[in-house]
């Protein structure tokens, strides 16, 4: 349906592809990975037109509805959520008013072959409509903005009053209600919490019947949906059959059986070579060191594709703290709005012990950030009480954080700050440890991506030794790389966490135990993730 064929593509100096091909076939779900910069958003952008190769060829099947969903939704105004989304039908939409138009001429008398030609024109443009889906449009945009969080009682709002991750969701379900042939979803998980994601994945493997070409920081997500990998890396793209896991394994293998293939290669030019070097001044063996030479002049040389090695931070040993590091009685917050107060939840009361590894779960809305508000001291509690032990030295991540870092400083320079009585080479150590090497680390705040600018806000929590860490959303904007250093860091770390994440393998791979927080009220759960998930399937 789609090809790419030996194509190439240069940012200025930085070569990005060279001779690179890859192909989505009908029925295909490939999962596109790679490192940040690697040239995984230049593949969408060549496949929709946005960008032009500089040599090779990019081909798609005529009459193929290609659907792609990236980062940047552009302007949303002047309609609700519901038109919004149905707006991106637009064909359909204009098919249908063509119909309503040819039935209201129906009734209007004329000769019989004008009739005759109004009707199989009228019969041609309802199979279009059938075959495209008019007839269940309005249904099928209802169930999907429902599936992505944005209920019936916000059908009619209108989308400029949606906050900028709404409108992620919205521009989410245009790109799914359209049901186009070729779905590409750039990071469609995002913005979305577990809820969303589950029911996004189960719509893509059980509704969704089309090709699929993705991007997804969240590796649950990724190994659920696809059935192979394309890697962008090295300056091409290399095909894996399988989902995530399987890649990562397979990739292994393959770079093992490369560095064995370059050694052989390796110990027969040393051979060779010695060989010329010992002979080449006699006269008799002039046949066989001209021989010899010419051999390895064709032979093509292996080359070993750079290895990246992930950096690994860990947190600075913290002071020890007392067993009992958080205890809640009946504990309850209501916030003010313009109808009076609203209650978030009330009559929470448990124990956060020390060593202790806590996620936060619940539906969006049910007050898992203003858990973590309070336990952080962040706001007060409205009712109850909530004790802090003894010893106990907090450090609270926020997605909130982020809009406070100051955009006119550098990434050292807004460290540094933290650390005054830091050496400079070891702040330029902690820059290095969350990925921001060498002249990386002189980037202004101002320059820097969502991904970027949580490194940096993880890292300021390394400014001070900290036994608790209250986490939100930590892993928002992080790539799957800079994920797995987060949570080998986190599992290392010898204090207490407190965490919301809508990545499932994070916490399946962290927590110890569970709080749920439901319609107000807070279940404990004194076991992994997966033992949360098991008990929750009980329920149904």
């Amino acid at each position: 349906m789609i090809y790419l064929s030996n194509v190439a593509v240069q940012h200025g100096s930085q070569i990005v592809f060279k001779d690179a091909s890859f192909q989505i076939l009908e029925g295909q779900r490939i999962g596109i990975v790679g490192p940040n910069g690697a040239g995984k958003s230049t593949v969408f952008r060549l496949i929709m037109g946005e960008q032009l190769a500089d040599a090779g060829e990019v081909s798609r099947q005529k009459k193929a509805v290609v659907g792609y969903f990236s980062q940047d939704v552009g302007e949303m105004s002047g309609r609700s959520a519901l038109e919004e989304v149905k707006a991106a039908v637009g064909d359909v939409m204009a098919l249908g008013e063509q119909i309503r138009k040819m039935e209201a001429e129906m009734a209007e008398p004329m000769d019989d072959d004008a009739m005759a030609g109004l009707l199989e024109r009228y019969g041609d443009a309802v199979a279009e409509f059938e075959h495209k889906g008019g007839y269940d449009l309005d249904a099928r945009a209802q169930a999907v903005l429902t599936g992505l969080g944005i209920g019936p009682n916000d059908f009619n709002r209108p989308v400029e009053s949606f906050s900028g991750g709404w409108k992620m969701r919205i521009a989410l379900a245009q790109i799914l209600t359209l049901n186009p042939d070729v779905l590409l979803l750039d990071e469609p998980t995002n913005h979305l919490d577990v809820e969303s994601i589950i029911w996004l994945e189960q719509w893509l493997i059980t509704i969704y019947k089309g090709a699929l070409a993705m991007t997804s920081h969240d590796r649950e997500f990724m190994n659920r949906v696809v059935k192979s990998i394309a890697e962008v890396a090295n300056q091409t793209i290399t095909m894996y059959s399988g989902d995530y896991d399987f890649y990562l394994r397979e990739r292994e293998i393959r770079r093992e059986q490369l560095l064995a293939t370059y050694r052989r290669q390796q110990d027969m030019l040393a051979k060779e070579e010695e060989f010329i070097a010992k002979f080449k001044a006699r006269v008799s063996h002039a046949a066989q060191v001209q021989s010899r030479m010419k051999k390895i002049d064709k032979i093509d040389r292996i080359e070993i594709p750079a290895e990246y090695k992930p950096p690994k931070f860990q947190f600075n040993a913290p002071p020890r703290s007392g067993d009992d590091v958080i205890k809640f009685e009946t504990l309850g917050k209501m916030w003010s709005v313009e109808n009076g107060d609203k209650s978030v939840f009330g009559g929470l009361s448990g124990m956060i012990r020390r060593g202790d590894k806590v996620a936060v779960v619940g539906v969006n809305g049910a007050g898992k950030s203003t858990f973590l508000k309070v336990v952080a001291k962040e706001t007060a509690p409205t009712l109850g009480t909530i004790t802090t032990g003894a010893n106990v030295h907090v450090g609270y991540f926020s997605q909130h954080a982020m809009d406070l870092l100051n955009p006119d400083k550098t990434i050292f320079e807004t460290l540094y700050e933290k650390l005054p009585e830091a050496s400079q080479g070891s702040v330029r150590s902690l820059c290095g440890a969350f990925m921001f090497r060498g002249e990386e680390a002189d980037k202004k705040i101002a320059a820097l991506s969502g991904g970027e600018k949580s490194r940096v806000v993880l890292a300021m929590l390394l400014s001070r030794p900290v036994n608790l860490l209250v986490l939100d959303e930590p892993t928002n904007h992080l790539d799957i790389q800079s994920r797995e250093i987060l949570l080998e860091a986190l599992q290392n770390f010898d204090g207490t966490v407190l965490i919301v994440s809508h990545d499932r393998h994070f916490l399946r791979s962290l927590v110890t135990r569970v709080f749920e927080i439901d319609h107000g009220q807070m279940t404990a759960y004194e076991g992994s993730y997966q033992y949360y998930l098991d008990k929750v399937a009980e329920r149904v």
